[in-house]
């Protein structure tokens, strides 16, 4: 026997139409919820498995934004480092242009008259740290010979005539625009100069005689100085050299550590920017000793010679010629790691978009439907009452 109720026609379409609009309702309002409208493979296998793949591939590159983000500061600071160097160099050559400007002279006129010379007679001197003699006498030279002699032996340094006769004609006199010394204290009493006390001129040879007291030798040690203010400017360059790294990337300490930038995922898109060697030794700068460099000479460098003190002022320009060329390199590394970590940056967004385009609810047209489907389902529950009117009247007749 059936227990089931009886529903008219009209009654049954109505509630369909009820059960439908409550459908619609429940998934509008889980959309307006979540603000998907694609929640799980279920809703759109196609949209949604595309939308992850497309989420995935946003996250490996946002991922790689760290490393890039960390290169350009590591060539940044690699940068900082290659400018604050070239302002040491431009110190380093204004020391040199100080020196060459630093009169090297020696002055000085003899107590006593010159010996008499003999065939023996020989004068052993330094000019400019180079040893020279004055020598073939015999008893019969003059102290004009003498004099022509020694300026001899000078002009052949370069140096043009050191000596001259004061005005007895007896005396020597050394007026020189270089260093002049006396190799042993014979040389010195042969031209009327006192022996000289102490353990040897500031340049010269190990053996070299004191200097007498009427010599007088100017600009060597200010050029000394100038010497030992240059080396100190080198041993900054190396430092700040060294100094110049982030997060332990150093690109200009010395070669052989380069930095590698990736790009995407595969690490088949990337960037070696190449390290180089902005050290004192690397720029081809080695510091000012107080030896010549082609002899074991004592004092023949510190800045003593002009000649040395030029060559150190074309290291000095080839040094920042390196510098500027390896900024530029540095530059244009750091431009395309900028341009790409923006195309990065850029992409990744393009890839969020995109997949919440497939997935995201539009939550101004959900909005919209909530509220049409409100009015929808209040108009089926009054097309419903006008359904169960006809059995509404039976009920009254019944009554």
């Amino acid at each position: 026997m059936s227990s089931g109720v009886t529903l008219s026609a009209a009654t049954r379409q109505n509630l369909l139409s009820l059960q439908d609009t409550a459908g619609l309702t429940s998934t509008t309002q889980n959309r307006l919820a979540t603000g998907k409208k694609v929640n799980s493979a279920l809703d759109s296998p196609l949209n949604f498995f595309t939308s992850q793949s497309l989420n995935s591939r946003s996250k490996d590159i946002s991922s790689l934004l760290d490393g890039i983000s960390n290169g350009v500061q590591a060539i940044q600071a690699a940068n900082q480092g290659i400018t604050s160097i070239q302002k040491v160099v431009d110190q380093a050559k204004s020391l040199a242009s100080q020196a060459l400007a630093t009169q090297v002279t020696t002055n000085g006129t003899a107590t006593s008259s010159a010996s008499a010379l003999t065939s023996t007679s020989v004068v052993n001197f330094f000019v400019n740290g180079a040893a020279v003699s004055a020598s073939g006498f015999t008893s019969a030279s003059t102290v004009t010979d003498l004099v022509n002699a020694l300026n001899s032996a000078s002009n052949a340094q370069g140096v043009g005539n050191a000596f001259t006769l004061d005005s007895t004609g007896k005396k020597v006199v050394i007026a020189a625009s270089a260093d002049i010394e006396f190799a042993d204290t014979a040389s010195q009493v042969l031209l009327g100069f006192s022996a000289g006390t102490g353990t040897g001129p500031t340049y010269g040879t190990a053996s070299a005689a004191g200097t007498s007291s009427e010599i007088t030798v100017s600009g060597v040690t200010q050029r000394a100085s100038l010497a030992q203010q240059y080396n100190n400017l080198l041993t900054q360059i190396t430092q700040l050299a060294g100094d110049a790294s982030f997060n332990g990337v150093n690109l200009i300490a010395g070669k052989n550590n380069d930095l590698t930038i990736n790009f995407n995922p595969k690490g088949n898109s990337n960037l070696t920017v190449a390290s180089s060697d902005e050290t004192a030794a690397g720029l081809g700068l080695n510091a000012v000793t107080n030896k010549d460099g082609a002899s074991s000479t004592i004092g023949k460098g510190n800045f003593l010679l002009n000649g040395d003190i030029n060559t150190t002022m074309k290291t000095l320009n080839a040094a920042s010629d390196k510098l500027k060329a390896d900024s530029t390199t540095l530059g244009s590394n750091l431009s395309v790691v900028q341009n790409r970590q923006d195309f990065s940056k850029q992409l990744a967004n393009i890839l969020d978009t995109g997949a919440a385009n497939l997935t995201n609810a539009d939550l101004n047209e959900e909005a919209a439907n909530s509220q049409a489907l409100s009015t929808r389902q209040s108009l089926g529950i009054s097309a419903l009452s006008l359904a169960n009117q006809a059995q509404q009247s039976i009920l009254q007749l019944l009554r």
